[in-house]
């Protein structure tokens, strides 16, 4: 049986918005209505970059133990009783990635740009609370 090398979850969630960059630039940018073209490609880049940023909070809070699929509410109320900062960075991440990428598929460019934001902010502040 082979030793399965267990992966840093950061810098895989890093590896998640890697890819959701190379999947935006498929959504083709118009500059004249400062938007994509291509709905679907931003909410698949939406979906990875949630995706991502479930890999690093589920490394930090823990919130996958037990039974069932752990709620935003879960994540919320980790976040909040471990570090305020991750928590602001969660409700707005949610939001943006979720909910307006991932779901609605927006294709403003300053809403894309700043999922991607969120993303990185997410990631870097789980850096900061991860210990293997």
């Amino acid at each position: 049986m082979k030793n399965k090398e267990k992966k840093n979850p950061i810098e895989e969630a890093r590896r998640y918005v890697a890819n959701a960059e190379e999947t935006i630039v498929k959504a083709v940018y118009d500059p004249e209505t400062k938007s994509y073209t291509d709905k679907k490609y931003v909410k698949t880049a939406g979906n990875i970059l949630w995706s991502g940023c479930l890999v690093a909070l589920d490394a930090v809070l823990h919130v996958r133990e037990g039974r069932g699929r752990p709620s935003i509410e879960k994540y919320k109320d980790a976040a909040g009783s471990r570090d305020r900062k991750l928590l602001a960075a969660i409700v707005n991440g949610y939001d943006i990635m979720h909910l307006s990428l991932g779901y609605d598929g927006t294709r403003y460019k300053k809403t894309c740009d700043l999922g991607f934001e969120l993303a990185n902010a997410i990631i870097d502040r789980c850096a900061l609370l991860y210990h293997p």
